[in-house]
């Protein structure tokens, strides 16, 4: 795929996966499902579900390791501040061939533009904040975190999911 392919289908994949509404509850059963997932196949992965501030869910599985809270933190603080994925973001520089840097007013030890978090959209509301996993290559991370959201959201894959890098 090319990187203009993969922006179509990036902002397409935000425009599906919204939610309706989103609370504690709601991060809580997302964040189970992903558990269940990667310890299922046995992902070394973090995944953080953070809303308005507040981290709402947080699990570290076998084989992830003390650096991957530092790259959720970074990759959703992208979502939080350009309000698309992280992998949007990097794919946009990418295209640019740009940066994130003090040039922008961000520090790359505090902005990640990698794959792996996602925005929360609540429909009417808008970004309230990011779901977020690390430990895979980073079109992994993205691809998981689509693939939760898409069945979590009951939104077919077909379509929605990227294609090979």
């Amino acid at each position: 795929m090319t990187i203009s392919d993969d922006l179509k289908q990036l902002a397409l994949q935000e425009d599906v996966l919204r939610f309706t509404s989103f609370d504690e509850n709601t991060a809580w059963e997302l964040g189970l499902r992903f558990r269940d997932l990667a310890e299922t196949r046995k992902l070394p992965i973090v995944v953080d579900i953070r809303v308005g501030g507040r981290q709402l869910f947080y699990t570290a599985l076998a084989g992830s390791t003390p650096d991957n809270p530092e790259w959720v933190r970074r990759k959703s603080n992208v979502v939080l501040r350009y309000f698309k994925s992280s992998y949007r973001v990097g794919r946009e520089l990418a295209a640019k061939e740009d940066t994130l840097d003090q040039y922008r007013g961000v520090s790359p030890m505090d902005y990640a533009p990698h794959g792996g978090s996602f925005p929360i959209h609540v429909e009417g509301t808008g970004v309230v904040g990011a779901i977020t996993v690390s430990g895979l290559p980073q079109r992994e991370d993205h691809r998981l975190v689509v693939e939760v959201l898409g069945a979590f959201l009951h939104k077919p894959m077909d379509g929605l999911a990227l294609g090979p890098e």
